[in-house]
């Protein structure tokens, strides 16, 4: 891959393989992050994929999850 610039910032040019594994299309947001000396790619959720996840939870909780706000504002 070939860092250029483009416009005042600089690009990199995915190949197609990579971007098919990686499962991006385009527009996605993504963020490459250093860690351990490794860089790693992060995605953002699509909004249609947050639209989706929304869509399933329809405002259903686990039995086990109790809503309080007690915990959060303990002291």
């Amino acid at each position: 891959m070939q860092v250029a610039k483009w416009g005042n910032s600089l690009a990199v040019r995915l190949p197609s393989a990579l971007v098919r594994e990686l499962g991006l299309k385009e527009g996605d947001r993504i963020e490459l992050v250093k860690d351990d000396g490794a860089v790693k790619l992060r995605r953002h959720a699509r909004a249609d994929e947050v639209l989706a996840d929304l869509r399933r939870f329809r405002g259903r909780l686990p039995v086990t999850a109790r809503l309080g706000r007690d915990a959060t504002h303990e002291r």
